[in-house]
């Protein structure tokens, strides 16, 4: 079981920078490959970034390339996802998930490949 706490959101405006973290607790955090998603008002919940239990491998979706960067760290059971450049559609509220590793990025784009969820932190970016 591993429980997922998202915090670092808020209001920014757009070229603005946030970093969001994702506080883990439980067993074998270390294991997990973890992800982000984010869900705009009325649409549906989409993949954004995940890194592999290591950190050797990190996945993007094409509108973030170059512009979001996952990390972690095990020593401290936390992932963080920095957000440069942002533009207002990236608002939404954002959460970080866990789940097994998996040989295809489009294993990590899915919802249902993910065991464990945070609860969300609101991300808002104003033009």
């Amino acid at each position: 079981q591993v429980q997922l706490v998202e915090s670092g959101g808020g209001g920014v405006q757009a070229g603005g920078s946030l970093r969001l973290s994702c506080a883990a607790s439980g067993r074998a955090f270390s294991s997990y490959t973890m992800g982000w998603f984010h869900q705009a008002p009325g649409k549906e919940r989409e993949f954004v970034a995940a890194i592999s239990w290591n950190s050797g491998r990190t996945y993007y979706t094409d509108s973030v390339k170059g512009r979001f960067a996952i990390s972690r760290d095990n020593a401290k059971n936390t992932v963080y996802l920095q957000m440069n450049s942002l533009k207002p559609n990236d608002t939404a509220a954002y959460y970080c998930a866990a789940t097994r590793s998996y040989r295809y990025y489009s294993d990590y784009t899915k919802i249902t490949n993910y065991n464990y969820w945070g609860q969300g932190t609101q991300v808002t970016v104003s033009s």
